[in-house]
């Protein structure tokens, strides 16, 4: 490991764009498929890795919704969410954004929203006590329901705003599904003062984004990858700094790119855009943030500048409060001179 891979490897970071549901271990999925008796395709972890080769959206969709079908009660929330942490935790991530899909467990399992938030609520305090790892949460309305729907997501996000939620998302597949679609949902959480953190520009393109910011008035984009097919998007991007939550491994994973090399990544750092880094679903992807870190220095050469200035965005976007945003900044730069002296 030379000094570059060992710095990434040990220095502290945030990570913004991650989805708990997308983060569950494939031996704990095993294990609660069997209790539940949901068929897989595979009764070992490496058979599920073989599932997990990605064709298009529609089978990440497919393997997303089987995943969240074995999350049955909220022991099974607090324990996806408990790995999870520690999965942060061993890499030396100190506080996360986390995108839930709480509709998901209710519409198919049952599972009320007070007994999946009570179960977070202590997967949290547990990250914070045992482990020193913090997380907010961005409960996003899936593309595919209906806007009533959304409406009703978006009063659980009221609900419990200030008490471990920071945003109200979007995601899913955004072809055909307009942010348009769900303009009550965010009107309604805007007036109460949540943030909305919307999914755009990854299966579609830069109108996607371009409306996320008109309807909800996104605060960081998730994705944002094909901004660099509209000029005007990315000076708009580029004059208001609207950070955009880059997930490199995904995209070539869903095939929005082919290729590491040919990611529209660099170019949006050349125009000046702000780029965070993030893992997305890291087992579905066979990632972790850490790695992404690495395919930055290994694919396009970063130095120890460029990454200390990601990590630093990624702390500065965060939708904490300012002092603690202030705190984390300064904390975190005094230990990247720790770790190169």
């Amino acid at each position: 490991m030379d000094r570059i891979e060992n710095f990434i490897t040990r220095m502290p970071k945030v990570e913004l764009h991650v989805h708990m549901e997308g983060s569950v271990r494939l031996e704990t999925l095993l294990k609660l498929a069997k209790r539940y008796k949901v068929a897989l395709p595979a009764d070992t972890p490496e058979g599920l890795r073989k599932w997990y080769e990605f064709k298009d959206f529609n089978r990440f969709i497919e393997i997303y919704i089987t995943v969240a079908s074995c999350l049955r009660d909220g022991e099974d929330i607090e324990l996806i969410a408990r790995e999870f942490l520690a999965g942060q935790a061993a890499q030396n991530i100190r506080y996360s954004e986390v995108t839930y899909t709480a509709y998901t467990q209710y519409a198919f399992n049952h599972l009320e929203f007070s007994e999946q938030w009570e179960a977070i609520k202590r997967a949290r305090a547990w990250g914070e006590q045992e482990l020193g790892v913090r997380m907010g949460i961005i409960m996003d309305i899936p593309r595919l329901i209906p806007p009533e729907e959304g409406e009703r997501i978006a009063e659980w996000a009221i609900q419990v705003h200030g008490d471990g939620l920071v945003a109200l998302g979007l995601g899913g597949p955004e072809e055909g599904n307009p942010a348009g679609k769900y303009q009550k949902a965010f009107d309604r959480v805007r007036q109460a003062g949540v943030p909305c953190v919307l999914h755009a520009g990854e299966t579609d393109g830069p109108q996607s984004i371009w409306e996320a910011l008109q309807v909800a008035g996104s605060k960081r984009i998730g994705h944002g990858v094909r901004a660099i097919e509209d000029p005007a998007l990315v000076a708009y991007l580029r004059e208001k700094q609207i950070p955009l939550e880059v997930c490199p491994t995904s995209n070539v994973c869903l095939k929005v790119y082919p290729s590491y090399e040919q990611h529209s990544l660099p170019r949006l750092l050349e125009a000046g855009l702000y780029v965070t880094l993030s893992s997305d679903d890291p087992p579905m992807f066979d990632t972790t943030l850490t790695n992404e870190y690495l395919v930055g220095y290994h694919t396009w050469g970063w130095n120890l500048e460029t990454i200390q200035k990601l990590v630093l965005n990624g702390v500065d976007a965060t939708l904490l409060p300012e002092a603690e945003k202030q705190q984390m900044h300064a904390g975190f730069v005094s230990e990247f001179k720790h770790l190169l002296e």
